[in-house]
């Protein structure tokens, strides 16, 4: 009796979900597809009991469960098979993750797996790849979507830096903005062919556009060094990270404040710096920084499709040298 009262459970779930979802999909799609946008978020935990994310990629589906101690094996496979069926999605096409909050001894960006598919998705007159399978981000954070074209509006004629720059949308939109040259920082070489392929995709070249494998802390050091100065930068940092060979895990809210005076080091007079952070419980100490002005400006960054009730999926400050 107990496990068809689990199971009537999940299935009374599942049924919530699917309806949420297709009513957000009605109300989202076609506006976005006016707008060229394919990737976008359609759920997130917004039902407390319903511990999901529902993301789409251009016909795909990314559905992912907030994981607890408590989570069953058959709850996540139910929910995708009821926003599959009511979005008419085939299910070769849904894609399932599993999240962990905090670092989970730094298994939390780990590859799940090696596919290797990828899907080209549009992003206004942009477009980039992502792979829906094999890690538990897929190469766009389509929450950043209203920031990335804040920094494309200010990119014209400008030098651009782009730290911690993932798959390089950022440096995507500052050259279609115009920018006069780039570079881009990670500590991950395959972050960074997946960002050279992204600037292959919207017909960019990299003798304009640098990729730079390094630890974004030393780098901005030899930067310094080097008088490299920059008009324009973003700086998203991962809420954590672990340098195994250093022994030391980077944590957001100790080290922000320190991070960003060496990115202030390299940015010229006038110029401006976007923060960023997704890290839930941030607390920003930016006090010590000399700058012009520094203006939070999460509500204006975070689109349509993340106004969750339940949290903000980031927060973002622009920063005026």
């Amino acid at each position: 009796m107990q496990d068809q009262a689990i199971e009537q459970k999940i299935q009374n779930q599942a049924h919530m979900l699917a309806n949420r979802v297709h009513k957000r999909f009605r109300h989202l799609h076609k506006r976005f597809e006016r707008q060229g946008i394919e990737a976008f978020r359609l759920y997130d935990w917004d039902i407390p009991e319903i511990r999901a994310v529902v993301d789409w990629y251009a016909g795909h589906l990314v559905i992912a469960e907030y994981m607890r101690e408590q989570s069953l094996p058959q709850w996540l496979p139910a929910m995708a098979q009821a926003v599959a069926t009511i979005l008419q999605v085939p299910m070769e096409r849904v894609h399932l993750k599993k999240r962990h909050a905090g670092i989970r001894d730094g298994k939390r960006y780990d590859r799940m797996d090696r596919t290797c598919e990828r899907i080209a998705v549009k992003e206004r007159d942009l477009r980039f790849w992502i792979n829906p399978h094999d890690f538990v981000d897929t190469g766009l954070f389509s929450d950043h979507r209203n920031t990335r074209l804040l920094v494309r509006e200010m990119a014209s004629d400008k030098d651009f830096l782009n730290l911690y720059c993932y798959t390089a949308s950022f440096t995507c939109y500052a050259a279609a903005g115009g920018a006069r040259a780039s570079i881009s920082v990670d500590r991950s070489q395959g972050n960074l062919d997946w960002a050279r392929d992204n600037f292959i995709l919207n017909g960019l070249k990299e003798k304009d556009h640098m990729l730079v494998r390094a630890d974004v802390p030393e780098y901005l050091d030899r930067l310094k060094g080097a008088s490299r100065r920059f008009d324009l930068a973003i700086l998203d940092p991962p809420s954590y990270s672990s340098m195994r060979e250093k022994d030391h895990t980077f944590d957001i809210n100790q080290e922000h404040p320190a991070l960003i005076h060496k990115v202030l080091d390299v940015m010229k007079k006038g110029g401006t710096l976007f923060f960023s952070t997704n890290h839930q419980g941030f607390e920003p100490l930016l006090s010590s920084l000399r700058v012009e002005k520094i203006e939070e400006i999460t509500e204006k960054t975070l689109p349509e499709d993340y106004q969750s009730k339940q949290k903000r999926i980031h927060r973002c400050w622009r920063i005026l040298i």
